[in-house]
């Protein structure tokens, strides 16, 4: 009888340990939604993995240099993720902005630098009803190049 009930609770316990794991492919909730992702990072909020461009601009006077809004469905927010393919001479900026009123009512923005050369992003700006669009400014020409507004 006691080897039955040793049997039975290993069974019990491994049973559990199996039901912990998660597994592949198993999706987990976004750290934030709407405003509340407001100056949050995407990646550490787990909003990147859904996230897809809805936007993009290149600077005119550098094509080497590329903007995009990126959107998380399920976080409902944006960011900009900045590239940059050569090295920079002068500090140049990628922006999100987060408009109201159909692009006419200015509410927000965040900014990154763009790398020397690489990639990076902003935090978020979140809305499910905000227009939202990406800019890039060059500080050595005050040239400012944005997408259109999604």
């Amino acid at each position: 009888m006691k080897r039955m009930i040793a049997k039975v609770a290993t069974v019990s316990a491994a049973a559990m340990t199996v039901a912990l794991v998660p597994l592949a492919g198993t999706s987990y909730a976004a750290g934030c939604s709407g405003a509340g992702c407001d100056n949050r990072g995407p990646v550490s909020m787990g909003c990147d993995g859904d996230a897809v461009t809805k936007a993009s601009v290149t600077a005119r006077n550098h094509p080497g240099l590329r903007a995009e809004l990126r959107w998380s469905p399920s976080c409902t927010a944006a960011w900009v993720r900045v590239t940059a393919d050569g090295e920079q001479w002068w500090d140049r900026y990628g922006s999100v902005e987060k408009w109201g009123g159909k692009g006419t009512d200015f509410q927000r923005s965040l900014q990154v630098k763009f790398p020397n050369p690489g990639q990076d992003w902003s935090n978020m700006l979140g809305s499910p009803t905000a227009y939202y669009r990406v800019c890039i400014k060059d500080t050595a020409t005050d040239l400012v190049d944005c997408s259109v507004f999604w």
